[in-house]
């Protein structure tokens, strides 16, 4: 009983090899195109440097975003068919997730949401910026310190009067 069972198997996985055959050796032929877009960090800063890597890329192309101008990706040397480049992002780039489309061997590929923008860093001058303490919080600030340094002198005006009795 087992042998027609694996013999009918056998039958059908040949079927399905005869017949995907001719798909791959036509696609043997077929010009490479990029794929495998990669982009680390993945979640980086306005203003930062992004490193995007894309297999399928043998003589290298360029890569473009609405978060970064367009950017030359050269051939890793090696052999291999991968090409790589690096992006600043512009320092105005808006929070959020941004698309990447590469362009190589006269076609090209997009992946949706590649990396995302975050807030950039406010740095420089202590971390000060506009936004912040108003003159309405100095004030107040000043006040309590103020009533800090009088309570403290009374009380210990009290304690030097209690020591003479």
């Amino acid at each position: 009983m087992r042998n027609p069972r694996a013999l009918a198997a056998a039958g059908a996985a040949v079927a399905v090899l005869g017949l995907a055959a001719p798909a791959a050796v036509a696609d043997q032929g077929r010009v490479p195109g990029p794929s495998n877009i990669v982009a680390l960090p993945s979640v980086i800063a306005a203003g930062g440097q992004l490193t995007i890597t894309v297999d399928g890329c043998p003589n290298g192309g360029h890569a473009t975003s609405h978060a970064f101008p367009r950017t030359e990706l050269r051939p890793i040397s090696g052999g291999s068919n991968t090409a790589k480049g690096t992006a600043t992002v512009n320092s105005d780039a808006r929070p959020g997730p941004y698309d990447i489309t590469v362009h190589c061997s006269g076609r090209s590929l997009t992946r949706p949401a590649a990396f995302s923008v975050i807030g950039g860093v406010r740095g420089g001058i202590g971390g000060s910026s506009t936004s912040g303490a108003t003159p309405t919080d100095v004030a107040i600030g000043g006040a309590l310190v103020a009533a800090a340094v009088v309570g403290g002198g009374v009380f210990w005006m009290r304690r030097r009067a209690e020591k003479r009795i």
